[in-house]
């Protein structure tokens, strides 16, 4: 007869020590979170209790016993509604960084290039053109005279404004 592997084996104990890496892993991601985040997130309330006081220990060593803790509560827990809802928050953080990116792009391309407001008044046809206009002016001002960047961060709020204020409700902006 021939050797048929046996595939109910139990798992490694390097398999176990991964999986249970992992777990802490998740944990350490939890501590990451911001209130709103972590109150989005169903979690036992024992295992809520140890990220919240994880959060505050600020010594590495009990910092580190605190993650091992929270990887055995992780244990009992389905961690995969844990891992999806982190992916979640990891992509629309990606998505809002990116938009934010495209908002500094269009500052700096108004800044730098006179043809850029005309391109912008295009794409954006809502736009207050004298507004914006006024807003470049006096940042060029605030700029050559080394003032605070007060009409620099009205321009990024102007921007983004007409920017959000079309863009369609459920979809990234810009």
């Amino acid at each position: 007869m021939e050797d048929t592997p046996d595939f109910d084996d139990p798992p490694s104990k390097s398999q176990r020590k991964r999986d249970m890496n992992a777990l802490q892993d998740i944990g350490a991601e939890l501590l990451e979170l911001n209130d709103q985040q972590l109150a989005g997130i169903e979690l036992p309330e024992n295992l809520h209790a140890a990220v919240t006081e994880a959060r505050k220990l600020r010594a590495n060593g009990a910092r580190r016993r605190q993650l091992q803790y929270i990887g055995k509560l992780m244990r009992q827990v389905d961690p995969a509604p844990i891992r999806e809802k982190l992916d979640g928050f990891r992509s629309t953080s990606a998505a809002e960084t990116a938009r934010l990116h495209r908002i500094e792009r269009w500052r700096e391309r108004l800044l730098e290039d006179p043809a850029a407001v005309a391109e912008f008044i295009a794409a954006h046809p809502g736009t207050d053109s004298q507004q914006l206009r006024t807003l470049i002016r006096n940042t060029a001002e605030e700029r050559a005279r080394g003032k605070p960047p007060k009409n620099f961060r009205a321009l990024f709020q102007m921007i983004r404004s007409v920017i959000d204020a079309q863009s369609p409700p459920g979809e990234p902006a810009a």
